[in-house]
């Protein structure tokens, strides 16, 4: 599994947990580079600024912001699974249409189709639990 470049401190200020996330999305960026294509980055970066802008209020039971969760998503979706910008992206945007304001056709204005169906489908396999309240079998798939 990928581990985050910094371990996440709750004393620090501001500023350091900004630089901290500029650092996850470089580290994110360089993954990437064998894989971007002319206007890749600037796509790359968009899906970052809106994942970003949709979770700055929100923070994980660790007190950490959320945004380290889609980013570590995406960093997966690439280091380890071997995927490529669009998966990327869609990675960074995936938890923003259950947990925030965007909608799916946001989503689609933004980036187009492909996205807004992969997200689609990501959110609803997140949503595919079996009787016994674990993941299933089709989820994993």
């Amino acid at each position: 599994m990928i581990k985050s470049e910094t371990e996440y401190d709750p004393n620090i200020t501001e500023e350091q947990e900004k630089n901290l996330i500029l650092r996850e999305y470089r580290g994110l960026l360089r993954a990437l580079k064998s894989r971007l294509k002319k206007g890749d980055k600037k796509t790359v970066r968009r899906a970052f600024e809106i994942a970003s802008e949709a979770h700055k209020h929100m923070r994980r039971k660790s007190g950490e912001p959320y945004i380290f969760h889609p980013i570590a998503v995406a960093r997966i979706a690439v280091e380890e699974i071997g995927l490529g910008v669009t998966s990327a992206c869609c990675a960074l945007l995936h938890d923003v249409v259950e947990d925030t304001e965007i909608t799916l056709a946001d989503i689609e204005t933004e980036f187009g189709i492909t996205y807004a169906k992969i997200i689609d489908g990501l959110t609803k396999i997140s949503n595919i639990v079996d009787a016994s309240g674990t993941e299933s079998m089709q989820a994993e798939n």
